[in-house]
């Protein structure tokens, strides 16, 4: 079939462009498919396919046990898991973490929660995963936030909202590298990886 196809290709080119004979390799490469217009650089064409985002269970999110349930709906929109710890989260982290906030009101008693109780922090990896988590994860204010959203759904008081996600790729860098060393953070191949990303492209 690919035989025929270059051979109706070349005749056509022959036929309405004939001064062009010599260059006639070179347009049937780029109209046929997988020839150079046809065949692109997947990392050039899609540099954020491995961009990550950091997701954050807060102490009311463990203590409920919603952890296996939170970590499914990242799993089954197609995300991979590169990072996962659980810690009692020191001072001096929170205060890194929460930089901007040190001015607000509510700055003591967010450091008081935070440290209540084990965290669950995660790394994924993903197409846009960063602006899809934000979605995923709903609006701060749980009673502005859809149902089948993860505050939607799980959190009563925007003091306890469950989770947290990074806002922005930036975001998600700084604070990947305040919660993860490097050496914690795996690169591995899904198995359906090439699945995934051919759908990303569409």
């Amino acid at each position: 079939m690919l035989l025929l196809q270059r051979s109706v290709s070349k005749s056509l080119l022959r036929h309405f462009y004939p001064a062009n004979r010599g260059n006639a390799k070179g347009l049937l490469s780029a109209a046929l498919p997988g020839g150079a217009a046809g065949h692109r650089n997947k990392s050039a064409a899609f540099p954020d396919e491995r961009e990550r985002t950091l997701i954050a269970i807060k102490p009311d999110g463990v203590q409920r046990r919603l952890v296996g349930q939170i970590m499914q709906r990242f799993e089954q929109r197609g995300f991979k898991l590169v990072g996962l710890k659980m810690l009692q989260v020191s001072e001096d982290l929170l205060s890194q973490h929460y930089c901007e906030l040190r001015t607000k009101p509510f700055y003591p008693s967010l450091l008081d929660y935070m440290s209540s109780g084990p965290v669950v922090v995660m790394v994924w990896e993903g197409h846009k995963v960063v602006q899809t988590s934000r979605t995923m994860v709903g609006h701060t204010n749980p009673a502005e936030a859809q149902a089948g959203t993860v505050r939607g759904d799980f959190s009563f008081h925007v003091s306890r909202n469950v989770v947290h996600a990074s806002d922005s790729p930036e975001g998600a860098q700084r604070e990947i590298q305040l919660w993860f060393q490097s050496k914690e953070l795996l690169k591995w191949e899904c198995c359906d990886q090439t699945i995934t990303c051919e759908d990303a492209k569409a």
